[in-house]
């Protein structure tokens, strides 16, 4: 299994359908600044919200159920804390929503951008190291929704945290102060040679969704001083990280040196988690680190659920990883519970009750 894999362009592309029923939460699809990009980046939005606005499921396509929620439904009146997340590789911030809507119902307005070169459809190995993008992405989303009148009403500037899965786990720990050593990652691809490393040994890669073939990454040969580089906003005052990738590279000092509170999740039981992801030793290096692991799941089990049938039409569109597939005795349904419960509890201690 290989977690900066990329899905077929084709079953991911659909981001909105409308239900039939009322949404809970609001969404808004916004276009936030990115100077170094050179572009700018689709960021979606989901926060507490009155009545009105269009019924939609965020993040529903063929293969993955969508998250309810209300197009441009007017903003509640309040001011809540900001929660930025940042997607995997080769996925869709969209598919965050079954966790995102969950967080906007417990009082927190959520942001995040789809990453340019590791998001579906346009994801190439060349791209995925580059992690100072993704920061610069997260540091420029907060930059909008601290400034922007519409969201400066509802948002606190104060309390400011960060949600990551896999390679957007590593932007987290980025984001929140770790730095990475480019020997120590490329050393561990030396003999790794599985998950992400197996996506940096080239072959198939995507461009404007249009697949094609590509080179070997070598890593040696990267930007050290960018990939070395701190890539701290201060503003950040919480992180919770999912099998976060890069676990081999981060800095030792780098970690003892973060200042926030670091909440550490794994998908699956000890010993049954993959060295990639592994973060027991990242949460006892960093002086507020906590974590807990989550029995009988996989990496991929943060993915939204499946459809009926997702799994034969992954199967015939070339997907060979298991999408679809869980522990022996939870349902995706299970494990997502559990991990809202999780994130949300650790976002309140830290940001709600800390401040």
């Amino acid at each position: 299994m290989n977690p900066f894999s990329v899905l077929p362009a084709i079953v991911l592309t659909v981001a909105f359908t409308a239900p039939c029923h009322a949404a809970e939460v609001g969404v808004r699809e916004i276009n936030v600044a990115a100077p170094e990009r050179g572009q700018d980046l689709a960021v979606t939005v989901w926060y507490p919200a009155e009545a009105g606005g269009e019924p939609v499921l965020v993040g529903d396509n063929q293969v993955f159920k969508g998250a309810l929620a209300s197009m441009n439904a007017p903003l509640f009146k309040g001011r809540f804390p900001l929660v930025v997340m940042s997607h995997g590789s080769g996925g869709r911030i969209q598919g965050m929503s079954w966790l995102a809507t969950e967080l906007a119902k417990a009082g927190f307005v959520v942001a995040g951008p789809n990453h340019p070169g590791t998001t579906s459809g346009n994801s190439t190995p060349a791209d995925t190291p580059k992690l100072w993008e993704r920061t610069q992405d997260l540091s420029s989303v907060i930059d909008a929704m601290t400034t922007d009148p519409l969201w400066l009403d509802i948002t606190d500037p104060h309390k400011i945290g960060v949600v990551g899965f896999s390679l957007g786990g590593s932007a987290a720990m980025e984001i929140a102060g770790a730095r990475a050593n480019l020997d120590a990652y490329a050393r561990y691809c030396d003999t790794y040679g599985k998950w992400d490393c197996a996506w940096y040994a080239g072959g198939k890669a995507y461009i404007n969704d249009e697949a094609v073939e590509v080179d070997k990454v070598d890593l040696r040969k990267i930007d050290r001083a960018r990939f070395e580089q701190s890539n701290v906003d201060r503003r950040i005052k919480s992180a919770v990280l999912v099998d976060p990738g890069l676990a081999q590279a981060y800095e030792e000092q780098s970690l003892k040196e973060i200042a926030i509170p670091m909440s550490f999740i794994n998908l699956g039981s000890i010993g049954m988690i993959p060295e990639a992801v592994i973060a027991d030793q990242l949460a006892a290096s960093t002086p507020q680190g906590t974590y807990v692991t989550v029995a009988d799941a996989v990496h991929l089990s943060f993915l939204p659920e499946c459809k009926d049938g997702a799994a034969e039409l992954l199967k015939s569109l070339g997907e060979v990883d298991p999408v679809c597939e869980d522990g022996i005795s939870r349902s995706r349904a299970d494990i997502h519970s559990e991990l809202v419960s999780l994130i949300s509890g650790a976002l309140q201690r830290t940001l709600k009750d800390r401040f």
